[in-house]
């Protein structure tokens, strides 16, 4: 999610409701979709591809509602860093952990990133935990414990999984860095325009790793390959973040915050329908602490 929200209060509108709900739901299918991708395409020309849709198509948008595309003087630095947070780390680094994870096991890890903006909101917002951020703390890390410390018959060791739990929460550690700097000192843009420049700059490095790293092979897919490819570019990459500002500028950011909160859910029930990953006990749980854990710490006071 790309960040930099404005300061008004809005009242609930089902509209709202409605674009915060088609929002989770675009950026929740997207993890077993780009899991099913992997399967036969290099990760960096996934995230690449679809990024090129995706940026196209809301700077399209951007045009079409004639919002200034040029950024504020003095700005840039702001605008390359939470594209390098924001974008490149965050596609990048829970891409790579599906290579060592299941989807609904990445999606849970990555969506622990309220709980890292609750943390550094401290020493860069001067915004001073409380008890309920810290009991959220302890839920969100049990959940991640659970998910992970225990191995499923017929699956590597949990060693083997380490690297993309690793992957998975700096990606989230990241992403939640450039959301509190973001509310530090946000980038005056328009939202739509600035989503574009956002994506446009955080997909440079990608592409530059698919050039010189990668070799796909685009001409091997078959239809289903295709349509999970224009579906994580169109609709995850651009009109989830069009539908994210709409719904912010309808919504309380406290009731916006809630789609944190579903994209988990969708994104494992998602993988469970699609993939067939596993959903025991065990996921029930670590997906419940976990939740627990952000809920307390994004409406802690």
């Amino acid at each position: 999610m790309v960040t930099n929200a404005g300061s008004r209060t809005p009242g609930v509108s089902v509209q709202g409701l409605g674009l915060l709900v088609a929002t989770s739901l675009m950026w929740g299918f997207n993890w077993p979709l780009v899991k099913y991708l992997l399967a036969a395409l290099p990760p960096f020309s996934i995230r690449a591809a679809s990024g090129l849709i995706g940026t196209a198509l809301v700077l399209a948008i951007a045009l079409a509602r004639r919002e200034s595309l040029v950024p504020p003087r003095g700005q840039w630095g702001r605008l390359c860093l939470a594209a390098s947070l924001n974008v490149t780390a965050w596609m990048a680094l829970t891409t790579l952990s599906l290579l060592w994870l299941r989807a609904s096991e990445t999606t849970i890890l990555a969506y622990t990133l309220p709980i890292w903006a609750a943390l550094l909101a401290w020493p860069l917002l001067g915004e001073r935990p409380t008890m309920r951020r810290g009991i959220g703390l302890v839920l969100g890390l049990s959940g991640i414990v659970l998910l992970v410390a225990h191995g499923t018959p017929g699956e590597s060791d949990i060693a083997a999984k380490l690297p993309g739990v690793a992957l998975a929460l700096a990606g989230s550690m990241l992403f939640a860095l450039g959301t509190v700097l973001a509310k530090r000192a946000p980038v005056a843009m328009p939202p739509t325009a600035l989503v574009a420049w956002q994506t446009g700059l955080g997909l440079l490095p990608l592409l530059l790793v698919w050039l010189l790293l990668e070799q796909p092979d685009f001409g091997g897919l078959d239809a289903g390959h295709w349509a999970a490819l224009v579906y994580g570019g169109a609709l995850a990459f651009g009109l989830a973040y069009v539908a994210w500002f709409a719904a912010l500028r309808r919504l309380p950011a406290s009731i916006a915050t809630i789609g944190s909160l579903l994209v988990p859910v969708v994104g494992v029930l998602a993988s469970v329908a699609l993939l067939g990953d596993p959903f025991g006990p065990r996921e029930a749980g670590a997906l419940a602490l976990t939740l627990g854990g952000v809920a307390l710490a994004t409406f802690a006071r």
